[in-house]
């Protein structure tokens, strides 16, 4: 599903990443963690095509059987939109529009049919326990809330793999172990692979594998 090889990174004369090997299977829910700093979401971000590493002879990256360094600006974004799906801390929904509207934009940027997207849209806020909340603004949900809606923006054009930078980071307790408990109910039912940066240790627990970073290096 996911192939890293020899990846790094660096801002200005700091090296972020130092060589990170990385393979993960697809149906997978893999889990980063470490310090502060270790490299974590600089990775994530990578790996999620938002950013771009170093490039020589020996790194490579491929997602889908596809090589991620080799598409024009124009494809990558095409293949980000319809492949892979982001859940960050900060919900990042658009407070003019609703829980609806929100959900539908991925979609509405790949092309795809309004009608359609907004039955596709409705059956993942339903399946996510908000088919009350679709015509509310973000401002109008809680914070539990606000991040379901973003898993569903995150769902809606059935990507292979989800990317999440400290999802539950922003919830209370009760939120959080509901939103943990949602991406393995997700894997099962939908088959997609999760990526998971988190500093929560119950969740990083959770996952199939745990990575663990220092001073960007995975080191076990």
């Amino acid at each position: 599903m996911i192939q890293a090889k020899n990846i790094h990174k660096f801002y200005d004369q700091l090296e972020v990443l130092k060589g990170v090997d990385l393979h993960i299977k697809k149906g997978e829910i893999v889990s980063i963690v470490g310090a502060s700093g270790a490299g974590k979401t600089t990775l994530l971000q990578i790996l999620g095509t938002l950013d771009k590493p170093a490039i020589d002879s020996t790194t490579s990256l491929t997602i889908n059987n596809e090589n991620i360094l080799k598409l024009s600006d124009k494809t990558l974004s095409k293949f980000r939109n319809l492949n892979l799906g982001f859940i960050f801390q900060f919900h990042q929904l658009l407070p003019e529009f609703t829980a609806l509207e929100n959900v539908c934009i991925p979609a509405y940027i790949a092309g795809k049919k309004p009608s359609e997207t907004e039955a596709e849209a409705k059956k993942l806020l339903e399946y996510l326990g908000l088919s009350h909340r679709i015509n509310h603004k973000p401002n109008e949900l809680s914070g539990g809330e606000q991040q379901r809606v973003a898993v569903a923006r995150a769902l809606i054009n059935k990507p292979d793999v989800i990317f999440a930078d400290e999802p539950s980071g922003n919830l209370d307790t009760h939120s959080a172990e509901n939103l943990h408990q949602l991406f393995f109910q997700l894997r099962d039912e939908f088959g997609q692979t999760f990526v998971i940066v988190t500093h929560n240790e119950e969740l990083a627990n959770m996952a199939d594998r745990k990575i663990v970073m220092v001073d960007g290096q995975i080191i076990s």
